[in-house]
């Protein structure tokens, strides 16, 4: 039970920190979009070049040109309005001469929402007022209703019947959702909006929310989705939340060189609101830059009323690090004052002492000359300690594993001049019997040889194994497990074990160790380098950790 409460509380406090973290990485990414926005704005401008480019293709028809400039609307219509504005026109004037009614309204339509967001309501309202909307295919009067609804909505926030407009652009909202696709992003968005409108916000929010979990690139539509989240987030009185959504709208329209934005200016309102008026100042200064660089004359005056707000507290701000600047270097001045007065202070008490230091001087040279001998003497009887300590220790095991050897050493010599002896009368027997062909059959053949070599291994195998018992589970432990040796029955030491226990011994030249097993020095050395691979332990400390392998103690 104990453990389930500490879970629990250890996720809650996880999912606290989490969103923070999340919210701080957001406005920080968006801090560093802001300085190199000219990046994207280049990409934009290559990209209207390339369609600009289509103009110049060899006999371009009217329907052609019609498609080009609709094109370069789109691009332009959150970018630069009077450039949108102008091929919307050129569009209008190309289905008049087609006699084309769909792309006539069309281009209308496209003129009514530039119109919109440059402040030009009267043409706005003019051109809708002559659209019939029973001459209006499905598609077209999705853009009629939204335009009224647009139409109505911006011109309630600089009209004294800012009611009855409001009243207007839902009704026009309405009559949008009546005739869009209820499973379509659009109606969702449309509809999240009547929500927040009626204060359903938990219901507007997951609407969105779940839109903008489904989108997963930096799109214009994510721009409008946390745009929206983050309105019902400000009415719901989530600082953190609204930053969090207003910075992931502005990153998109950024990246999307958006610049006929609303996110960028309500974050800095937020910030200005938090006391962080610095970046405050930086996203309406950049907000300014975008409305006046699109001539988005609403967002211009929208950026307009805040803009000096935050101007002023920004400048204050300066100001008042400026006052806290002059008296910093006052407070140093006087400070230099008192230290000049210290290290003259300082300097006399130096002066008066100075005379006694010089008598200690030739004193203290003596000493710390007596104690620097005396000290190397101690650490040179410390090294020559030490030396001793290890060199008794190695003599210890060379004594041990001399005595064995020696007695071993002596059997063996004794029992191969008796084998020899035999040897010797069995080829003195064949050649005074004359048995030639027996002769050198028993000189040619390398049995004897072989066999010996087998009881020499063997007796190696006996002896070294005395000596180190444990040698092969401590050299099987330097390997990997794949590496590890596994003897054969009643076989004591392969041909690899052979070679590292006459390294154990000290004997580290692949040519003497050749000579002793009876191979080639490079059969040895890729014996060595193989065995050195599959080292669990680094392979230059590896040799030197198989001399260290089970060390005879001093008995």
């Amino acid at each position: 039970m104990k453990r389930i409460l500490s879970l629990v509380i250890l996720l809650f406090c996880i999912s606290a920190v989490f969103p923070k973290i999340s919210q701080d990485t957001t406005l920080i990414s968006l801090y560093k979009l802001v300085e190199h926005k000219e990046l994207y704005m280049t990409e934009k401008e290559e990209g209207i070049s390339e369609i600009k480019k289509m103009f110049k293709t060899p006999n371009i028809t009217p329907e052609q040109r019609y498609d080009i400039n609709l094109k370069l609307y789109n691009e332009y219509k959150t970018y630069i309005s009077d450039s949108a504005i102008y091929y919307a026109r050129e569009n209008t004037v190309i289905a008049e001469k087609l006699n084309n009614p769909a792309w006539a309204y069309e281009s209308q339509l496209d003129l009514v929402s530039l119109y919109i967001v440059a402040g030009m309501y009267i043409e706005a309202i003019d051109i809708l007022k002559s659209i019939n909307n029973k001459n209006l295919s499905d598609w077209l009067l999705i853009k009629y209703y939204d335009c009224y609804k647009q139409l109505y909505n911006y011109y309630s926030n600089n009209n004294p019947y800012t009611r009855i407009y409001i009243e207007k652009s839902k009704l026009y909202r309405d009559s949008l959702l009546n005739v869009l696709d209820e499973k379509s992003n659009h109606y969702k968005i449309v509809y999240a909006e009547k929500l927040y409108d009626e204060n359903k916000l938990l219901e507007a929010r997951q609407i969105l929310q779940n839109l903008l979990n489904r989108t997963e690139s930096d799109t214009h539509e994510k721009a409008v989705l946390a745009y929206a989240l983050a309105n019902i987030y400000k009415k719901e009185g989530s600082i953190g939340l609204q930053k969090h959504y207003y910075a992931i709208s502005a990153i998109c329209d950024i990246k999307n060189a958006i610049k006929e934005n609303a996110s960028m200016q309500a974050l800095a309102s937020v910030l200005y609101e938090t006391g962080e008026v610095e970046r405050a100042y930086d996203c309406i200064k950049s907000s300014m830059e975008d409305a006046m660089f699109c001539n988005a004359r609403l967002r211009t005056y929208e950026v307009s009323q805040i803009f000096p707000i935050i101007d002023s507290a920004y400048q204050e701000n300066v100001n008042k690090q400026k006052s806290e600047l002059q008296l910093f270097l006052i407070l140093v001045s006087i400070l230099s004052i008192f230290l000049i007065i210290a290290i003259i202070y300082v300097y006399r008490q130096m002066k008066r002492v100075a005379r006694i230091r010089k008598e200690l001087y030739h004193t203290n040279v003596k000493l710390n000359g007596l104690n620097t001998d005396l000290q190397s003497t101690i650490n040179q009887l410390n090294d020559v300690n030490k030396e001793l300590s290890d060199v008794n220790n190695e003599l210890s095991e060379a004594n041990q594993i001399k005595e064995a050897y020696i007695g071993h050493f002596l059997d063996l010599c004794s029992t191969y001049i008796n084998k020899l002896e035999k040897y010797q009368n069995t080829l003195n027997k064949k050649a005074v019997e004359k048995k030639l062909d027996e002769l050198y059959k028993i000189l040619k053949s390398r049995e004897m040889i072989d066999n010996e070599l087998k009881e020499l291994y063997e007796n190696f195998d006996n002896i070294f194994l005395h000596l180190y018992p444990n040698f092969v589970e401590e050299f099987n432990s330097l390997l990997v497990r794949d590496g590890q040796f596994i003897l054969k029955p009643n076989e004591l030491l392969n041909v690899e074990l052979r070679i590292f226990a006459l390294i154990r011994l000290g004997i580290t030249d692949s040519s003497k160790i050749a000579s002793f097993l009876h191979y080639s020095a490079n059969t040895i050395y890729s014996y060595r380098t193989r065995v050195r691979n599959k080292a669990a332990v680094p392979r230059e400390e590896f040799e030197s950790m198989v001399m260290k392998i089970g060390i005879i103690k001093k008995n």
